[in-house]
């Protein structure tokens, strides 16, 4: 029996454009003998609409962005709302969310799926929700006593009326270069670097234009180095992998359109760095009570420390991301990755089925 795969693609975010790009990398790689795929869009005024089962890959981004015409309620993918034997029938077993960002990757969906009680790929409410935020995941990365850069944080109404304060105690905590970045964004959106007082003020304009809250981190001089993470309980590792950016940091358009950033793999590190590494990014893993996946990024310095910089919960499966690119020098190919991943949502939603909700 082939697995009943809903790809759930698109949201209402900045990362949008995104997720339509890990939609089509998916979509090519999957295993069709093993997988119906039913591709499910949200566009960007947060509609949901689903699409006619796919018989094989599409050609680009385009084609996976439907009209309205066939919009439907996300409670209709319910089982305990089936009222014909033909809608069981046609029910989906496993949904994929392939979604980046506010309103996909920040817990939001994980509740809905959680609610209607279909399994779903990837990490639960707690761990997406605190995994978007930044200053909550450097929160709780401080007490698993992960070391990291410094940071402060700022709402935007607190900026706002005390925009002074706030520049001085970045500078004071701080110091440059800093970075400035909206809380609950990846994909490099809305990232500025900061060398002075003046471009500081311009970076938290920036930043508030996608968030009500921003964080601001300690610039360091160190390498950036990546590791993948695949498992629910008992979480492994894959192969170090190193970002070298020719800009002056990892941004959008580096990771998403041009591709001008080198991506070394196996990175260039040694057995006691790559041990320490692999350490940090299982308990920061087990910090957030992660399922699934994440990709674990650090900041390696010149006398071997390492600084763990931030997880992402729903990585990117771009020609240019790292982490399907991780697990191929691993060992695990594309499809592979993928059938793991499902299994790992069966599994884990197979778990929760046995939690005991009455006395």
């Amino acid at each position: 029996m082939k697995t009943k795969l809903g790809l759930l693609y698109g949201g209402k975010s900045a990362e949008h454009k995104v997720s339509l790009q890990t939609a089509l990398a998916v979509i090519r790689a999957l295993d069709l003998e093993k997988f119906e795929i039913h591709p499910i869009y949200i566009n960007v005024d947060g509609e949901w609409i689903k699409g006619p089962q796919l018989s094989g890959p599409v050609e680009n981004v385009k084609a996976l962005e439907f009209s309205n015409d066939n919009s439907l309620s996300p409670l209709s993918l319910a089982p305990s709302l089936f009222q014909s034997e033909q809608e069981e029938a046609e029910s989906l077993d496993v949904i994929f969310p392939l979604l980046h960002g506010p309103n996909g990757e920040d817990g939001t969906v994980q509740g809905l799926l959680e609610l209607i009680n279909l399994p779903y790929v990837g990490n639960g409410v707690l761990a997406s929700a605190a995994g978007m935020d930044k200053v909550m995941m450097k929160n709780v990365f401080a007490q698993a006593g992960l070391s990291q850069v410094n940071y402060v944080a700022f709402i935007k109404s607190e900026w706002e009326n005390t925009k002074e304060e706030a520049y001085v105690k970045a500078e004071a905590e701080l110091g440059y270069p800093c970075f400035v970045k909206p809380a609950n964004l990846g994909s490099s959106v809305g990232i500025s670097k900061c060398t002075n007082r003046a471009e500081l003020d311009i970076a938290f304009v920036e930043a508030f234009q996608f968030d009500r809250k921003v964080i601001v981190e300690e610039g360091v001089t160190a390498r950036e180095i990546e590791i993948a993470v695949l498992g629910n309980d008992y979480p492994e590792c894959s192969v170090a992998g190193e970002i070298v950016p020719k800009t002056d940091f990892y941004d959008y358009k580096a990771k998403y359109e041009d591709g001008d950033t080198a991506l070394i793999i196996p990175a260039d590190i040694t057995e006691e760095e790559y041990e320490q590494l692999k350490e940090m990014a299982i308990r920061a893993f087990k910090a957030l009570d992660c399922s699934g996946l994440v990709r674990a990024d650090f900041f390696l310095t010149k006398d071997g420390k390492a600084l763990i910089n931030e997880v992402n919960t729903m990585p990117g499966f771009t020609p240019f991301s790292m982490f399907p690119l991780l697990w191929k020098h691993t060992g695990i190919e594309y499809p592979q990755l993928i059938e793991r991943l499902v299994n790992l949502a069966k599994e884990r939603h197979a778990e929760k089925q046995n939690i005991k909700y009455t006395f």
